[in-house]
């Protein structure tokens, strides 16, 4: 007799997918990395609907399906209503990327209280509610599922001027470790991706090839281009990935290595030698 577990060990096949924040890079990346993959994507936007218009054609033109909504992640509880409605629309769902955010460059002792809510309520708050949506959905429909938030290596080391955005992106990635513990049992992972810096217009890099990009206090000498981030949600997206929850994986050029504060500010590639 053989021993086969190859039914329990994959879960059916994911087919359909939401992507929070997808009208532009890692997010428009994520999505039509799904798409490749065979996925019907969800296309969430926030101010850029014709970036998310953009997205959904390049989803289509995968041979999958497209569904387009703005969504205001600040917006509590309205924000989770956006995802039922798109679920309802998908038919399903099986993959959720909460990968809207937002971030803030203020010190300490400058932020204000209203800074500090406005960050935490995207970051934070607004990824509780959709992620919550998300998952009652999955465990409803009994077939597990795919929780993935896009965090940043801030979420593992802080950086100067970040105060608030460390914490919403610390408290994000704690949440995804409580989800894992608690969902695990229903087939449903809980998954951070932290992010370097990724030639994004969060960066200042969008639509720049980031091979071309000097970044000395990286160590491979370069930001990360948004498909490499997509190429990693993609694959905790999938069957394969079944047996990993519960973690945090940078993508960022071996940024953390240096710490993100040196990773930003070092400026000679003196450091590579004795």
């Amino acid at each position: 007799m053989t021993n086969d577990i190859s039914a329990s060990t994959h879960p059916p096949v994911v087919r359909r997918a939401i992507v929070t924040g997808a009208d532009s890079g890692i997010g428009r990346a994520t999505a039509v990395a799904l798409a490749a993959a065979g996925m019907d994507v969800g296309i969430t936007w926030f101010q850029d609907e014709d970036g998310a218009a953009a997205t959904a054609e390049e989803v289509r033109a995968h041979g999958s399906r497209a569904v387009v909504a703005r969504l205001d992640v600040s917006d509590i509880p309205a924000c989770g209503d956006v995802v039922d409605r798109m679920a309802d629309e998908l038919g399903s769902l099986d993959v959720f990327v909460n990968n809207a955010g937002a971030g803030s460059q203020t010190p300490f002792l400058d932020l204000r209280l209203d800074q500090w809510r406005q960050v935490l309520d995207i970051d934070l708050t607004g990824a509780f509610i959709c992620l919550q949506r998300a998952a009652r959905r999955m465990v409803a429909a009994g077939q597990g599922g795919r929780l993935i938030a896009v965090t940043s290596v801030h979420a593992h080391q802080p950086m100067v001027g970040s105060s608030v955005y460390d914490a919403a992106k610390h408290g994000l990635g704690g949440l995804m470790k409580s989800i894992a513990l608690e969902l695990g049992s229903t087939g449903i992972t809980a998954v951070s991706v932290a992010p370097g810096e990724i030639a994004t217009a969060m960066t200042g890099n969008e639509d720049v090839d980031p091979h071309t990009v000097d970044r000395p206090g990286i160590p491979l000498g370069r930001p990360g281009d948004a498909r490499e981030v997509a190429a990693l949600i993609a694959f905790l997206a999938s069957p394969e990935a079944s047996y990993i929850t519960g973690t945090s994986i940078a993508v960022d050029g071996g940024m953390l290595q240096m710490g993100p504060q040196a990773g930003a500010a070092v400026t000679s590639h003196g450091w590579r030698t004795v």
